[in-house]
């Protein structure tokens, strides 16, 4: 059975012939090692044959009734996640590179891109894959880092009390960043205070590691759990303590910022992402790069994966930001919507998910906000549906795609913002 050092330094030594992990059996390839995840709903040791029959090299497992004796490619554990979770630290800290940890309630992926952007202009860097950022994510993320890396990028997201600091313990970062803390998952977390518990684990770990904390000055929660860390910092607002002094100059929707002399023109959208590109800026000069540099990378990213990404079709301007969503950042989205360019501006608006009994008001206060402020508002989903308003309300995207035609809409300037689960993207589908 696994459960010491000295078989998990055993199967490293395995992995680095084999240096590929997979713990889908149907997506096995010649040569990986497959491990065999197991959770309430689905076993992976019973697809452990299976995964050796496809040309994995190697199959972790945990059932002890699978006959190991037999098949010499088993390679029997108590627990398979624990080993899975045990082998990303231990080739993390193989490598030794530092490594930058990133969470928050709104903007870690969007972060994590910027800063692995800004970073790869320097060095060679490897960082999250999309958002792999949970308890198998994260392992999976450091078992793909190559030796040959200078700076590692970890992303790590948190629904419940207790992940981040399963997260660090397994990432074991050197540097933190937090992006924000929002109204998110509060059906676990319950209030604002919850947030900054959990996410503030971050910051804690780097403390007792005697790390380094990049904290953006105008964030007061931020700046509050991050006060008596070694910081690097910056502010837009003037925070003379700030390292970095940034200037917003933007002109049109896409963001421009002011770093010293040098004007970056970027393509993304939304004032909530100045914060994003502070971490980057703060990051790229903590590591020494030109100013020059940190321009050419924020200039050439483009946003992706509908987070504020900017779409023209039907006759509009839309901004998709549809890959997820939580009151603070749909807030955030809807201020931004009100500051743009354009006569008609409209708001199609998704339900937000895990607000636990803050549901209902959450909802409600978003709705309020956009009457309050007399933006064009349409409403889709369960919650949605409960408010207080004579917004048209639609079941789902299909049945807001029957009874309403972006081209009938244009020329407008559209936000659309939903929880992942509402997928609302397939409005423009």
């Amino acid at each position: 059975m696994m459960n010491n050092k000295k078989e998990i330094k055993e199967l490293h030594e395995i992995f680095l012939k084999h240096p590929k992990i997979t713990t889908n059996s149907k997506a096995v390839e010649n040569g990986d090692i497959f491990v065999a995840l197991k959770g309430e709903k689905f076993d992976g040791n019973k697809f452990a044959q299976e995964a050796l029959d496809k040309g994995a090299h190697l199959a972790v497992v945990s059932d002890k009734n699978l006959n190991v004796i037999k098949e010499k490619r088993f390679f029997l554990v108590d627990d398979t996640l624990k080993t899975l979770q045990d082998l990303g630290n231990y080739h993390r800290n193989y490598i030794g590179m530092p490594v930058i940890g990133i969470t928050g309630s709104n903007g870690k992926t969007t972060t994590k891109e910027l800063v692995n952007a800004v970073l790869s202009e320097k060095y060679r860097t490897a960082a999250t894959y999309k958002n792999l950022n949970n308890h198998i994510g994260v392992p999976l993320t450091l078992l793909e880092f190559p030796e040959d890396i200078d700076l590692g990028i970890v992303e790590m997201g948190s629904n419940h009390f207790g992940e981040i600091q399963t997260l660090v313990n397994i990432s074991n970062p050197d540097f933190g960043i937090i992006t924000s803390i929002g109204k998110a998952h509060l059906e676990h977390f319950k209030n604002i205070e919850g947030v900054k518990k959990e996410k503030g684990s971050l910051f804690d770990f780097i403390k007792t590691k005697k790390g380094l904390i990049f904290v953006n000055l105008d964030d007061e929660n931020v700046a509050e759990i991050g006060a008596d860390i070694n910081q690097f910092s910056f502010s837009f607002k003037g925070n003379k303590q700030a390292d970095i002094q940034l200037k917003d100059i933007s002109e049109k929707p896409e963001l421009k910022i002011k770093l010293n002399n040098t004007e970056i023109q970027t393509k993304l959208t939304g004032k909530y992402n100045l914060s994003n590109l502070g971490y980057a800026v703060a990051v790229a000069k903590f590591f020494n790069l030109s100013d020059e540099e940190i321009k050419n990378a924020l200039e050439k990213y483009v946003p992706k994966d509908m987070r504020s990404q900017i779409v023209e079709k039907d006759g509009n301007i839309i901004i998709l930001d549809a890959y997820n969503a939580n009151p603070t950042s749909m807030k955030a989205a809807l201020e931004n919507l009100l500051k743009l360019q354009g006569d008609r501006k409209i708001a199609i608006l998704g339900d937000m998910f895990e607000l636990g009994e803050n549901s209902a008001m959450e909802h409600q206060e978003i709705v309020d906000f956009a009457k309050k402020n007399n933006i064009e508002t349409y409403l889709i989903g369960d919650n949605f549906k409960k408010n207080n308003s004579n917004f048209p309300k639609f079941k789902n995207v299909n049945d807001f795609k029957q009874k309403i035609k972006l081209v009938d809409l244009a020329p407008a300037t559209i936000l659309i913002k939903a929880s992942r689960g509402m997928k609302l993207e397939n409005i423009l589908g």
